[in-house]
């Protein structure tokens, strides 16, 4: 057993698990740490894919009692039903999008500059919307209608672009639209599930020649690490977002993306594409 690649995959699965629901792009994130530790190429990005999925199993056990009433529901509760309805709303946009365009975006913006690039724009972004005044009109996620979850939906589209995040562009797109602070972090939450679900099987599917038993360990040790970074960073952000502003997010976007262009630029860190 390689016990450095063990490390290797804890380490990315810490990684998945901390910015996969923070407004900071998970893929960003995985991207440079890959290269930064020599774990690139076909066998990470299958690896990416796994430790995703066990990222999302904490969500869903986190709202299991929510998801399992909207469940219960579905045939007699308008409430549940709506919710549901918004979900396939809000997905359509980034599914359509991500099959028109997937390879082609893998293809030219993988890349540390791009990553960089996306992370210091989605910060100035956080700012300017942080600093607008505004009123929210709805305050629960129950509340919302099949238009905001269209709006939302094409916002989260924005993070197929690498390091510009799919949960910081669904929740800062949800209060530009006029969502609450803690009612846009939760639909980033739900919304997450049926996206990164449909991505991660559809993934598996397309790159199932390169599942080995060999890898199971390392795909364990990952799976593990990001599911338990994962809970403890949703429980944490629902506390934090009740009482702070997307600020901090948006400084250390912004000075973690100068960083990278910095690095790259001077020749300091080898950030191959």
């Amino acid at each position: 057993m390689d016990i450095l690649l063990l490390l290797k995959a804890a380490l990315l699965g810490v990684v998945e698990g901390l910015t996969e629901f923070l407004p900071v792009s998970s893929t960003g994130h995985l991207i440079l740490t890959g290269q930064l530790i020599g774990f690139t190429g076909d066998r990470a990005k299958l690896f990416e894919i796994v430790i995703q999925g066990a990222a999302i199993l904490a969500v869903v056990w986190e709202y299991r009692h929510r998801f399992g009433k909207v469940a219960m529901g579905l045939t007699r509760d308008v409430h549940a039903r709506r919710f549901v309805s918004n979900l396939a709303i809000a997905f359509m946009p980034l599914a359509v999008l991500g099959l028109l365009f997937n390879k082609a975006i893998k293809a030219n913006l993988f890349n540390a500059y791009t990553v960089a690039g996306a992370f210091i724009v989605g910060g100035i972004i956080i700012l300017l919307v942080e600093n607008k005044p505004r009123i929210a009109r709805v305050h629960e996620v129950e509340d919302m209608t099949a238009l905001d979850a269209l709006k939302l939906g094409i916002a989260q589209a924005f993070g197929l672009i690498p390091g510009m995040s799919r949960s910081g562009s669904t929740i800062i797109g949800g209060m530009l639209f006029g969502l609450s602070r803690k009612a846009a972090t939760e639909f980033s939450f739900f919304l997450a599930v049926p996206t990164l679900v449909a991505a991660t099987f559809y993934s598996l599917y397309k790159e199932r020649h390169l599942l080995a038993a060999a890898d199971a360990g390392m795909w364990i040790v990952g799976a593990i690490t990001a599911f338990i970074s994962a809970f403890i960073c949703v429980r944490w952000l629902i506390r934090f977002v009740s009482t702070h502003d997307f600020k901090p997010f948006a400084w250390y976007r912004i000075v973690f993306g100068l960083v990278v262009l910095a690095t790259a630029l001077t020749g300091w860190v080898d950030w191959h594409a």
